[in-house]
């Protein structure tokens, strides 16, 4: 399942409503730690890997993974394929992804950073807060239907980078 919210009461919400005490969790654009906070209260035997590259994170992240041993921290940009490639040699699986990049800003890095993790991690749940992405769902006409029912799109199979995504220097297509 796939959900957009741009409201972070909303988001954290959803995320209270799809995580189990034993899932595997990947934030990107923890921040400071406010979700990761709510994300680690459901958690009891599961994990939470939190993401983000602003200095400002490093600090409160750094705490919150010292007092929760089920938690670890990348200070790291999600755009670049090294980082993924690290966190899915830590992980045996992913069963939640948020996404919360900026909320507002750059709906298309949100969705590539999204179509791209969740087609390497292929998590159960994906929840990403964009408004961009909101308005464009919320815009398009639309003349066919595609559904997934899992948190990555089911309809593009494990293509990995379709060849339109590759301009990115930042990305590769060592995914697959």
């Amino acid at each position: 399942m796939i959900k957009l919210s741009y409201d972070m009461k909303v988001y954290r919400q959803h995320l209270r409503e799809v995580l189990r005490k034993t899932d595997n969790v990947v934030e990107l654009g923890c921040h400071v730690g406010k979700t990761s906070e709510v994300i680690m209260y459901k958690l009891t035997t599961g994990s939470l890997i939190g993401l983000d590259n602003s200095p400002e994170a490093i600090e409160p992240m750094e705490r919150l993974s010292k007092y929760n041993d089920n938690f670890t921290f990348i200070s790291g940009d999600v755009r670049l394929h090294e980082t993924l490639e690290t966190v899915a040699k830590m992980i045996d699986r992913c069963d939640v992804l948020s996404i919360d990049l900026g909320g507002g800003y750059h709906p298309d890095t949100v969705f590539k950073v999204f179509y791209i993790w969740s087609s390497t991690l292929k998590p159960r749940d994906v929840l990403i807060r964009n408004q961009g992405l909101i308005d464009f769902v919320n815009t398009a006409e639309l003349d066919e239907t595609f559904s997934s029912n899992e948190g990555w799109l089911e309809s593009c199979g494990s293509q990995g980078i379709p060849p339109q995504v590759r301009e990115f220097s930042l990305w590769t297509d060592k995914i697959e």
